[in-house]
């Protein structure tokens, strides 16, 4: 794309249960698409992008660690985490909050740890959607 810069921003009025999250996840897939649109018009050679990118959101509820929260699970956790990670699995952003207690850092690791488990699936199943066009 040359000197062509593409600048994405997710403004979520109001969240709750993952909404965040699906937004950031949905703005990749959404890129991707509009860069396969252009690649396959002639427009761009390649689609230029070197990583994917997806959002999940993590907690302690009832002393448990839980990957992709409901919104109940979401509205009485313990512990409320949103992991925005590349499909290589860097980290781009980790917002973590204690909401009932602190909380210890092997609890965090485990939260880290299912986080990525998640965004692996995402990237997966973003890619499988990509080839089916």
């Amino acid at each position: 794309m040359g000197e062509q810069q593409v600048r994405i921003d997710c403004d979520v009025i109001q969240a709750d249960g993952g909404t965040r999250t699906a937004a950031i996840t949905g703005a990749y897939v959404a890129l991707y698409q509009a860069l396969s649109n252009l690649k396959d018009k002639g427009m761009i050679e390649t689609i230029p992008l070197t990583d994917s990118i997806a959002a999940i959101s993590c907690g302690v509820h009832n002393e448990q660690s839980i990957l992709d929260l409901d919104y109940e699970e979401d509205s009485a956790a313990e512990v409320d985490a949103n992991f925005v990670l590349t499909g290589s699995g860097k980290i781009v952003e980790i917002q973590t909050t204690a909401e009932e207690r602190l909380f210890e850092e092997k609890s965090f690791l485990s939260l880290l740890k299912l986080a990525h488990s998640g965004i692996k699936e995402i990237t997966k199943v973003s890619k499988e959607s990509f080839s089916r066009g």
